[in-house]
């Protein structure tokens, strides 16, 4: 008896410290991650700008101005990152013409915020720049672009709605499976029992219901082109999963799969062929009309 007992103590003993390892993980993985982005570079015409989110936290960007002919881009970075990481894409895409605006996401870089909520606060801040931007250019057509969270954030947005064109890089189809892939590289196989436990920490922790956190269940609503990119090698977003994103969305559509890429920057790894393919899809699709 006395046996049994000690097992099953041992056992509630690696529950509890299960739970509390998942509830230690769930604050470090919605934790704001502020950084320096610095000073900007002085090989573009970037004004700095202040954006005041609609929750009144306060979004740190840079303004771009390109031609008067063409339109504008709004370039949205990943998890954990921040504005300078997407100075790269914008420099060869105002050199192409177009403006360009760039910031950090709330909680991110330097802009304030509580909390990285994975798309659900980030989306709203996806509509508030796009506002800002659709003032500096007046009529102009818009595109988005938007790496890992930064596509999620598109997908759940409202400024969605109003571009012209979107591109989505390594976007996650839902929230579970965000977390599931990630858990699973880190645990294997267990990993699977346990995204259970970080997603009901989603609403205590964050006020809302993860669920409404699947970008796979509102791609069908897009109407603007969409080019949905992702790597083979991805296993933070697996490219069946980018698969899965293209077929449920709406045409005109189209796909890259970047052979070898992993979860990374994909301008990076393939340079000239990502500029070409980007610039092809937004000269086809921001055309300004007199």
């Amino acid at each position: 008896m006395s046996v049994n007992i000690s097992i099953i103590l041992i056992l509630l003993s690696v529950i509890f410290l299960s739970i509390l390892f998942l509830w230690r993980m769930g604050k470090v993985l919605s934790a704001p991650a502020p950084s320096a982005v610095g000073a900007a570079p002085d090989y573009l015409p970037i004004e700095k700008v202040l954006l005041t989110g609609k929750r009144g936290n306060q979004l740190s960007a840079w303004f771009i101005p390109g031609k008067p002919d063409k339109g504008g881009i709004l370039l949205l970075h990943g998890v954990r990152s921040n504005r300078r990481v997407m100075l790269d894409r914008a420099e060869f895409l105002y050199n192409a013409g177009y403006s360009i605006l760039i910031f950090d996401f709330q909680a991110h870089g330097e802009s304030t915020g509580k909390h990285i909520t994975f798309g659900y606060l980030e989306s709203e801040d996806v509509d508030i720049a796009f506002e800002y931007l659709q003032q500096c250019i007046k009529q102009r057509p818009i595109g988005l672009l938007g790496v890992s969270l930064g596509g999620a954030s598109i997908v759940l947005s409202n400024a969605v709605d109003k571009a012209k064109a979107v591109v989505l890089e390594a976007t996650f189809s839902s929230l579970r499976e965000a977390i599931a892939n990630r858990i699973s590289i880190r645990l294997g196989h267990l990993g699977k029992y346990f995204t259970p436990l970080l997603l009901w920490q989603v609403k205590p922790r964050l006020g809302f219901n993860p669920k409404i956190l699947s970008p796979i269940n509102k791609i069908d609503q897009i109407k603007a082109p969409l080019l949905i990119i992702g790597g083979t090698k991805d296993i933070h977003t697996p490219i069946q999963e980018t698969q899965n994103l293209y077929e449920k969305a709406i045409e005109p559509k189209e796909f890259w799969a970047i052979d070898g890429a992993e979860h990374e920057n994909f301008h990076e790894y393939l340079t000239k062929e990502y500029e070409q393919r980007i610039l092809d899809f937004f000269q086809s699709h921001l055309k300004v009309t007199e």
